[in-house]
């Protein structure tokens, strides 16, 4: 069985580890269309929007719900990937982690 001592270790090397992902995330970027390219939207790893790009050509005043609709999907689409992203990279973290029984994630 790991020693107190060992598992501090281990917690504070994941802790470390876990910042270090963490501001890598906020400076990678996931991107996501709607519409056929009509909408583009980027998100940082971060979970926050990079960008919103709008093709003009989709601009039409009397169609304001089908752009409103796009850029929901659009936003929703960005914001699942980077989060997806995040959670493969954070889960790298306990990949190799000998916890003893009763203690895993």
């Amino acid at each position: 069985m790991p020693s107190i001592g060992k598992l501090m270790k281990q917690a504070q090397k994941m802790q470390a580890e876990a910042v270090r992902i963490q501001a890598e995330l906020a400076a990678k970027t996931v991107e996501f269309t709607a519409g056929g390219g009509a909408i583009k939207v980027v998100a940082k790893g971060d979970g926050t929007l990079a960008s919103i790009t709008v093709d003009k050509t989709i601009l039409n005043p009397d169609d304001a719900e089908m752009l409103q609709d796009l850029l929901l999907a659009g936003v929703n689409g960005a914001l699942d990937a980077a989060k997806k992203m995040a959670d493969a990279e954070m889960s790298k973290l306990t990949a190799g982690l000998q916890l003893p029984p009763g203690l895993g994630f």
